[in-house]
């Protein structure tokens, strides 16, 4: 195609384009999929001679006569030899730079292998430059030397203070450096042994040096209640207490709050609405309502808590919102986005009080086709909170409930199951994917100590909110589309084909038969294949792996696991900031006002909030983790049934089914046989003994190393087996870290 770049040119410099990824140029000029690499390649050298310019994400962006100049330039030159990525450190020392501007399709594929000796003192999540040298590395990569460290991810730490020769040193948590710390004299700032400690980094440790740093902060003994959690929200650099300017604009919000519903707010107050959460919960940010019309079509009204009224722009508590992004929901404790007096009084739609929406009326068909939505500025008032768990128990006996209830509530439950189920059905007869990843909820008492954990089950009360939900965030975002406006959409690209082959090998080796994994009813078929099955978690866990990550941008690329072409997150504006944002957005267009369209500043903030919400899942998942460590570390030699989750060729991995704590039994442990790993079918494989995904076994709690947030289980024996397996631990190892699912939140 020889016109392809001046094509290209026209269609980025037009008027009405918004950046996105190649492929969906190539779909907005009608190309074939086989154009598809010339058009990237054409690209990248309009790139490279700064006539385009590569965004966030490898969004494609117009570029500048400045940039243009300097691509030049740069072609003259030849290609740099040297790269600037994120780094990540090895336990054994070496590492992996990914570079910047990698597409989450590449993945490890574009990394860069750092041998031990050539990694300098980059520390994990550092951003570094990279010189490449000549010969390839580890696996095949590319090989590198760190020659600069760019900007630190962090400079303090946190972990256990110990005494060791008359001198202090503190145990980094994790597996962030091998070696202890050298902090100075014993007891400096009044240190204990065991206690857990805030370090600040003064030499970072290499290959050749130990590390220095001092003491800053002293967080109390390790294991006490409440340390652990302080202990992560420093490791994670989680938010504090809200600054004073911020609460002092809350109190203004709530003392000029009367509750009074003005011209520009429909008055739905007489209407049955009903909320539905968790037990625990404490905001409540989501109302529904739901009647049938004389055309026998359905009118869904999903409410939502009115944020905007009291988050004002460019004020003191909206700064803190876009800066926090997200509430964090640990175990014993929340990090709210905003202060309580709005997000646990104010916006939160508590029962039998005035409390202000952004509304969603959803008109859909008898067989719950959505015709239409329509969003207005309401006032409310809640006449019952539900729990899941009471929602349940009503769908067990409606009848029972009778009594219990007013017939218009009782009425309005029996609607939204009816409704719900027949949207849940239109949703998968579309290609939608549902993994079962059921979420870790640690059990706690009032003193704050752990009793134990379970699973959480996605039973048909959280269903229905969900597809209430989901069908809200669609509609919202189909009628700022049609607006032609820019927004923070809910995007999740579709897998790289690539994983997909190699998904849909590892399948196979299990046993199970599959047609091409790149349709999604085909990636349907495999998750019904295993529903129930003991190989379900894996199979889960791969599909997983597969997908991208879904991210908050302007790009029009639709969301891959939901099936839908255009969906934003418009439902929980107390606790997220791009919900925030929506909410303006429909206001501003209901008043008639030009709403501000900034593209560039729409990705930076897509970027900062997708990173926020990053950093709050890895915090909560690695709390659970050490919560669940903290527990078991007293209980060594515990006996518990389990199932084999992950099967290396170092050994495996077994979770526990009533206590569903995962632990590894290293390959080297088992004594009584002499096995082998078979890659191929994911099997340990002895003369006697075979060991693979789902096996049932019963398991002895070996070893627990908090700081190193590791669990070591002893094989007892296979589940159906007399003879056990003379097992023992045994502590270095590298598993892959293992995943637990977050609560759904639409």
């Amino acid at each position: 195609m020889p016109d392809l770049s001046a094509t290209i040119l026209r269609h980025v410099h037009s008027a009405n384009y918004r950046p996105v990824k190649p492929k969906v140029i190539a779909k907005q000029l009608g190309l074939e999929q086989e154009a598809l690499p010339q058009l990237k390649r054409t690209i990248k050298q309009l790139v490279h001679e700064g006539r385009l310019v590569y965004g966030a994400r490898h969004l494609v962006c117009p570029g500048t006569p400045a940039a243009a100049k300097h691509g030049q330039k740069s072609a003259q030159r030849g290609s740099s030899q040297h790269v600037t990525g994120t780094f990540r450190r090895a336990q054994a020392g070496f590492g992996f730079v990914r570079p910047e501007n990698t597409q989450a399709s590449q993945g490890r594929d574009a990394d860069i292998f750092i041998p031990a000796n050539r990694a300098g003192d980059a520390a994990s999540g550092d951003t570094v430059r990279v010189r490449l040298g000549g010969k390839k590395g580890r696996q095949g990569k590319a090989e590198g030397r760190v020659i600069d460290v760019i900007e630190r991810a962090t400079n303090r730490f946190v972990g256990t203070y110990i005494v060791e020769g008359g001198m202090g040193f503190v145990l980094v948590d994790g597996k962030v450096f091998a070696n202890p710390v050298y902090v100075g004299d014993p007891g400096a700032k009044g240190a204990q042994p065991g206690d857990k400690v805030v370090l600040e980094m003064v030499r970072f440790p290499t290959q050749i040096r130990d590390g220095e740093g001092v003491l800053v902060e002293i967080l109390g003994q390790r294991g006490q209640p409440g340390v652990e959690t302080l202990s992560i929200i420093h490791e994670f650099d989680l938010p504090g207490e809200f600054d004073e300017a911020t609460l002092n604009n809350a109190r203004r919000q709530a003392e000029k709050f009367d509750g009074s519903i003005g011209s520009r707010r429909q008055d739905l107050t007489s209407e049955t609405v009903i909320t539905i959460d968790p037990a625990t919960a404490r905001d409540f940010d989501d109302a529904i309502s739901l009647e049938q019309t004389d055309q026998g079509h359905w009118r869904l009204g999903v409410h939502i808590a009115d944020v905007s009224h009291f988050v004002r722009p460019r004020s003191a508590l909206d700064r803190a919102a876009q800066d926090r992004a997200t509430s964090v929901y640990l175990p014993d404790r929340v990090i709210p986005m905003l202060p309580e007096v709005i997000s646990n009084n104010l916006a939160s739609l508590q029962p039998d009080k005035v409390r202000y929406a952004m509304t969603a009326h959803i008109e859909l068909s008898s067989t719950g086709q959505r015709i239409a939505t329509q969003v207005t500025k309401s006032a409310i008032k809640s006449c019952r909170r539900f729990t899941y768990e009471e929602v349940d128990r009503y769908l067990a006996d409606p009848t029972a409930w009778k009594t219990q209830l007013t017939p218009s509530v009782h009425g309005l439950l029996g609607r939204m199951h009816a409704l719900a189920m027949l949207m849940r059905k239109r949703r998968l007869e579309r290609g939608a994917l549902e993994l079962a990843m059921p979420e870790l909820t640690i059990d706690m008492n009032p003193e704050g100590q752990v009793t134990g954990a379970h699973l959480e089950e996605n039973t048909e009360s959280h269903q229905i909110i969900e597809e209430f939900m989901l069908a809200a965030n669609e509609g919202v975002a189909e009628m700022l589309a049609d607006e032609g406006l820019s927004f923070l959409r809910r995007v999740h690209g579709a897998p790289d084909p690539r994983k997909l082959k190699a998904l849909n090998t590892f399948v196979k080796e299990l046993g199970l038969q599959t047609e091409s994994l790149e349709s999604r009813f085909a990636l349907q078929d495999l998750l019904a294949q295993v529903q129930g099955d003991a190989r379900q978690p894996a199979v889960n866990y791969a599909v997983l792996r597969a997908m991208q990550r879904a991210i908050y941008s302007p790009e029009e690329e639709g969301h891959y696991a939901l099936a839908s072409p255009c969906y934003c997150h418009f439902t929980s504006p107390i606790r997220r900031y791009p919900d925030l944002t929506i909410h303006r957005l429909i206001d501003a267009v209901n008043r008639g006002q030009p709403p501000q369209q900034d593209t560039h500043a729409l990705l930076t903030l897509g970027d900062h909030c997708s990173q926020r919400e990053d950093r709050a899942t890895a915090a909560e998942r690695e709390l659970t983790k050490v919560k669940l460590l903290l527990y078991l570390e007293d209980k060594i030699g515990t006996e518990l049934e389990g199932i084999v989750t992950g099967v290396e060729s170092f050994g495996m991995f077994v979770r526990g089914t009533q206590l569903p704590a995962e632990g590894f039994v290293p390959i080297s442990a088992l004594t009584d046989d002499n096995y082998k790993y078979d890659k191929a079918g994911h099997v340990i494989q002895g003369f006697r003994h075979t060991y693979r995904l789902g096996d049932a076994v019963r398991v002895a709690v070996a070893a627990v190393d908090v700081e190193r947030r590791e669990l070591d289980f002893r094989l007892l024996q296979k589940l159906g087996q007399t003879k056990p397996s003379a097992t023992k631990p045994k502590r270095k190892r590298k598993p892959p870290k293992p995943f637990q699912g977050r609560r759904k939140r639409h």
